[in-house]
């Protein structure tokens, strides 16, 4: 008998829970335990995914307690291709950490509960319906994050895992602080309650202000990304991959969710100037993460500003909102979201690969790594066209979208932007091309990558690829329960047929 929507949903959330808590239990067998984990939930995701398909969005009490007084599960397209991103991401990560960690068995004891922790976390965020559920998550998230982060142990590490960890508490206590005041104000935390008897006002204002300032500290938005470079710099690889392709993107989905669903609606000053703003800090942080990562000497700091650059792309949707074309822009957002997700995954477990091999990852002393691990290299070159947003991947699409919006708007500046960070990207892509590729006189001994480690990485940066011909395959899927509140062949039809006829034609 197949399971229901409900079932699936719940295994999301349980499954993760009960394999951190074995895998502490049993440390021996966490590796096993964490890639059968993995399995499970990627199974459970296509579960739900094929469910919301054919049975539309999903919205179930947990304990038959409906809201205002229980817990709720909520699930729709938004929702559905986030909780794809992360299975697929998860289970590369996880197949690639066995190896990673082999010869550090007290890191490899830590990081299985921490990461399926998170992994629970990112579900459970992903999956609430209220405010309240959605702050707990929220919390544990950056604690498994921020736990992660100090998994080598080092003083670099630590250094960097408290700056996160004081960063997401504050970010967390200034979400708090906008749930309190929504909740005095209107007597629910239910976000479908609040949604419909939200006004315009300054209790709105003020709680929009506090979750929006500490959603974009937690999503390292410019001028707020100064705890990314380290975190990402200092974490081993297969955490680095977690906390760009994975945590910063929660974040971002709890700040759409709730500006689609409560705030974009509302009259008056803040709720109009706002979206201009993101959009100008988006714009800044493209730019300015693009310049810093070409000036960048080691490869994981290089990555880690170029997903400064990248989490930029995800706020340019905001001003063009409110028309026609706004419907394609956050389509485009979530297109890149995805995309970017995989790639930069495949390239920060590629950066892991190279460190294993040469003991380091200074970029200018990569040479000879293209005739040693081409597998790693690969995976690292398809990413990064992603990143660029060159045909026919993933970031393609979504770019490529992302500039039919704003040239229907007549927003030529964001345009601009638009194109001036990809080829920022290709600067810094191909400076690591040009010295991996380098050839030397003395042949440059190194460590063996595992296979699984470098497979891993080039499988996510094939998916990167090939979402540039999945697209038609997940308009459908955004579309259930009309999360941008319009269908999509009434909001750019030409558009995507345009782009589904480049992947096509695409070799």
């Amino acid at each position: 008998m197949p399971l229901s929507g409900a079932e699936w949903a719940a295994a999301l959330v349980f499954v993760p829970l009960l394999a951190a808590l074995a895998c502490f239990l049993v440390p021996r067998a966490a590796n096993w335990l964490g890639l059968l984990a993995a399995t499970l939930i990627l199974f459970a995701t296509l579960g739900l995914v094929r469910g919301l398909l054919g049975d539309g969005p999903l919205r179930v009490a947990v304990g038959a307690w409906a809201a205002p007084l229980g817990i709720d599960l909520v699930a729709d397209g938004l929702s559905a291709v986030l909780l794809l991103m992360t299975a697929l991401v998860g289970l590369g990560v996880s197949a690639f950490a066995p190896a990673y960690f082999a010869e550090h068995s007290e890191q490899r004891r830590w990081f299985w509960p921490l990461w399926l922790l998170l992994w629970t976390a990112l579900n459970g965020l992903y999956l609430a319906a209220d405010l309240f559920n959605l702050y707990v998550m929220l919390e544990l998230l950056g604690l498994s994050a921020a736990a992660l982060t100090a998994l080598s142990g080092s003083a670099t590490a630590l250094n960097a895992a408290m700056r996160y960890l004081f960063v997401s508490l504050l970010g967390s206590a200034a979400y708090l602080l906008g749930v309190a005041l929504l909740y005095h104000g209107y007597g629910t935390v239910d976000m479908v309650l609040l949604g419909e008897r939200l006004e315009a006002g300054a209790v709105a204002s003020a709680a929009l202000l506090a979750m929006v300032a500490g959603l974009l500290l937690k999503t390292a938005l410019w001028p707020f990304h100064f705890w990314l470079a380290p975190a990402h710099g200092s974490a081993p690889a297969p955490v680095s991959a977690l906390l760009s392709a994975l945590v910063i993107k929660a974040s971002f989905y709890l700040l759409l969710r709730l500006w689609l669903a409560l705030f974009s609606g509302l009259a008056g000053l803040l709720p109009t100037l706002l979206p201009e703003l993101l959009g100008l800090l988006g714009a800044a942080a493209i730019l300015w993460g693009s310049v810093q990562a070409l000036r960048q000497r080691r490869l994981k700091l290089l990555i880690a500003y170029s997903t400064v650059a990248q989490v930029g792309y995800l706020f340019l949707a905001f001003p063009l909102t409110g028309v026609q074309a706004g419907e394609i822009a956050w389509r485009a957002v979530l297109y890149l979201a995805l995309a970017h997700g995989l790639a930069k995954a495949a390239m920060f477990l590629s950066a892991g690969g190279l460190l294993r091999f040469a003991g380091h990852d200074r970029i200018a002393d990569l040479d000879r790594a293209a005739q040693r691990l081409p597998l790693t290299l690969t995976a690292f070159v398809l990413g990064g066209v992603s990143i660029m947003g060159l045909p026919p991947s993933g970031g393609f699409i979504g770019k490529w979208l992302l500039l039919e919006a704003a040239f229907t708007q007549g927003r030529w500046g964001l345009a601009l932007v638009v194109l001036v960070g990809g080829i920022l990207a290709a600067g810094y892509v191909f400076k690591v091309i040009g010295y991996a590729f380098t050839a030397t006189k003395i042949a440059q001994e190194g460590e063996a990558v595992p296979l699984a480690m470098q497979w891993s990485a080039l499988l996510l940066a094939f998916g990167a690829i090939l979402l540039g011909f999945a697209a038609p395959w997940f308009w459908p899927l955004l579309e259930v329960g009309a999360p941008f509140a319009a269908p999509l062949a009434e909001i750019g039809t030409e558009a995507i047929a345009e782009v589904g006829a480049v992947s096509e034609a695409a070799p």
